[in-house]
């Protein structure tokens, strides 16, 4: 149950910190019992959408978690599930009934004893009286005279004069045979396992009826339901939206830049430069791609904003010193991509599948001994060109690539020295396009570099790049 000065006060935290980005207004209405109204920010919030929201940011909807790392009857830590939690359960209310009823049978016992006792006092009660009045030690000649125990002469010499009333008498064995019969009905439930459980049953129907939740003990204050139906609530209704420009140098150092178009006038620490100047929304996904064929995701509101020069990407990603970044894109729905080692090989594989959900990032492109990743292109049109550093330039249909969602890929282009240089994907009848210096060039006569996917290659159209790159 949770208090409702709790939750007002988390949810006006939470308004003043302007991260119920989807309400507007609050109003507080509560008497005896809680009203909260929401006004949502705009017409076009929906309102499950803006339900959801308040559901994970405060205490409105609480989900217990139900944590069964237990120890067993036998001390031995595990995980039970539930059937087995609540089989420990009656098991332990078995042993409790075992144990209550063996305590039970030895109190009759010894009362037995005792009322056994008082019994021999009321049929030699005159000379009961002598010995008391007359000897030392009384307790020692009673248990010598009438061959009684040790407790049953206590319990003689304690007793009051008011007991000596011969109705006391009958009382006493009135009490002696109610415990027989009490104690009979024990032993038979010892020895029937059978009744054991029947006792139980009827045990637990009694609790039921006396704290169910139909009754005034029971009821509950709290209402405790299914789980609900997961709504999908998109990311840019939790943040709110706004241009930014992301920066990454070629050192690692990553951050944010409200607005767009303003990568151009940032500094860099000496010796850094810039690498990735990326336009985005801070409701946007950061995918990174990285030389250990792992994909990282991160959110674009969580990256380092100001002016400074940001952090260090490798803090924000389990991404090791050895390691560098091969490319940093925003997240389309729907898109492919296609990824490549350095020695030659590659696949697509849907932008979808490379999403990850931990700072491990996701392991797409396996590498062989000695390979790392190179390169990861947008896989549009219907032709992929792929150079190498021996400078041998092939063409083949992107078709002829596989789409994957994991694994080593297809030989992209073999090579006899040196490596997978760049791949690109392009529309043939459109032609190969590459940059050289600020101009874009395009070559459409490409039937000599045509081929097969795995094939060699031939050298690339005069005028192509020294760096073998296409941009």
């Amino acid at each position: 149950l949770v208090p409702k000065a709790r939750v007002i006060y988390k949810i006006a935290g939470l308004f003043e910190a302007r991260k119920l980005l989807l309400v507007g207004y609050v109003l507080y209405e509560s008497a005896e019992t809680v009203r909260i109204v929401f006004e949502p920010k705009s017409r076009t919030v929906e309102p499950e959408t803006l339900m959801e929201s308040l559901f994970r940011l405060t205490d409105l909807e609480t989900r217990i978690g139900l944590n069964l790392n237990v120890l067993d009857g036998q001390g031995v830590p595990r995980v039970m599930s539930l059937r087995q939690a609540l089989q420990a359960f009656l098991d332990h209310r078995h042993v409790v009934l075992i144990r209550r009823s063996n305590f039970r049978l030895e109190a009759i016992a010894n009362r037995l004893e005792v009322l056994g006792g008082y019994l021999v006092v009321f049929l030699n009660l005159d000379e009961v009286i002598h010995i008391v009045r007359e000897e030392d030690d009384p307790k020692q000649a009673l248990i010598e005279r009438f061959s009684l125990s040790d407790a049953q002469a206590e319990a003689i010499l304690n007793m009051r004069l008011r007991a000596l009333r011969k109705l006391e008498e009958i009382t006493l064995r009135d009490e002696a045979a109610s415990l027989k019969a009490e104690k009979a009905g024990l032993d038979a439930l010892l020895a029937d396992d059978k009744k054991r459980r029947e006792f139980l049953i009827d045990e637990l129907r009694d609790i039921r009826a006396a704290f169910g939740e139909k009754t005034p003990l029971g009821r509950r204050r709290t209402e405790i339901g299914a789980p609900p139906d997961e709504i999908a609530v998109p990311m840019g209704a939790l943040v709110e939206r706004e241009p930014i420009t992301v920066l990454c140098s070629h050192k690692g150092w990553i951050r944010a830049i409200k607005g767009h178009g303003t990568g151009a006038e940032s500094k860099y620490k000496e010796g850094d430069r810039a690498q990735f100047v990326i336009t985005a929304e801070t409701t946007d996904k950061l995918v990174v791609f990285a030389t250990n064929g792992r994909f990282y995701t991160l959110g674009c509101d969580k990256l380092p904003r100001g002016r400074g020069f940001g952090e260090p990407l490798r803090l924000m990603i389990d991404l090791g010193n050895d390691q560098d970044i091969v490319a940093v894109f925003v997240h389309q729905e729907g898109r492919r991509l296609l990824i490549a080692a350095s020695d030659g090989r590659g696949f697509v594989v849907g932008e979808n599948d490379v999403i990850a959900q931990k700072r491990q990032g996701k392991q797409v492109l396996n590498l062989g001994a000695g390979a790392e990743a190179t390169v990861c292109a947008v896989a549009d049109g219907d032709t992929v060109a792929v150079i190498g550093d021996n400078r041998k330039l092939l063409l083949f249909g992107l078709d002829d690539t596989p789409v994957m969602s994991r694994g080593r890929g297809v030989i992209l282009q073999r090579y006899r020295d040196g490596g997978l240089a760049d791949v690109k994907t392009f529309n043939l009848a459109e032609g190969l396009t590459w940059r050289t210096g600020e101009r874009t060039r395009t070559h459409g006569e490409l039937d000599d570099w045509l081929g097969a996917r795995g094939q060699v290659g031939r050298l690339p159209p005069s005028g192509f790049p020294r760096s073998n790159r296409f941009s």
